[in-house]
């Protein structure tokens, strides 16, 4: 098990490594999913110590894509989105304390639909990034 784990911190860093700022947004909501899919399990197992870091760390990682927002560029979709990552962080506290499997649902079907949307621009995003160099 520990070689396996190796293996995949090795693997992500080489992704982080290796990201463009689209990509990395990527990896983000890709993390924060992965990280609420196991604190279901923890939740479902009850093994609520486990639960309550992965939680933590999807918190964290929301508050990571809040910290990418840019609101003068994204004016009121920033906005918007600022607003839905706070509602985000809140109720997955509100999962962690009340033991919610329907609220860490809840932002995990939020999470997949902005990732959709995001990954949809990933053609544009990264012709403008070529353009920029």
């Amino acid at each position: 098990m520990n070689g396996l784990q190796a293996y995949q911190r090795v693997n992500t860093q080489t992704s982080i490594t290796d990201a463009d700022p689209h990509k990395l947004i990527h990896l983000l909501y890709n993390g924060a999913l992965e990280r609420i899919n196991m604190a279901k399990a923890r939740m479902q197992a009850k093994d609520f110590e486990g639960k309550g870091k992965l939680i933590s760390k999807a918190v964290e990682i929301i508050g990571g894509l809040r910290g990418f927002l840019d609101f003068e560029k994204g004016g009121e979709l920033a906005v918007r989105l600022e607003s839905l990552y706070d509602y985000m962080e809140r109720t997955l506290f509100e999962a962690n304390a009340k033991n919610d499997v329907a609220r860490l649902d809840e932002v995990a079907d939020l999470l997949r639909s902005i990732k959709e949307g995001w990954d949809g621009i990933r053609a544009e995003a990264t012709s403008l990034q070529q353009q920029a160099v």
